[in-house]
């Protein structure tokens, strides 16, 4: 399964800090449970991966809301 794949497969996501000093993405579904920590400067680096990939799926004639 890619990137471009559709699933029909439903997933819970909860992202928060931790007691630790650490950002946890943590998903859930299937029968999966996967804990994901990172440091705040790594987790800040996912969150710029993320607004890029949002700004190239809205394209170029996608005006940002």
């Amino acid at each position: 399964m890619g990137i471009n794949t559709e699933s029909d497969i439903e997933a819970n996501l909860q992202i928060g800090p931790t007691s630790e000093g650490m950002v946890r993405i943590y998903v859930e579904g299937g029968g999966v449970e996967l804990p994901m920590d990172f440091s705040p400067d790594e987790a800040e680096d996912i969150a710029e991966e993320i607004r890029a990939a949002a700004a190239r799926a809205r394209g170029p004639s996608r005006k940002r809301k």
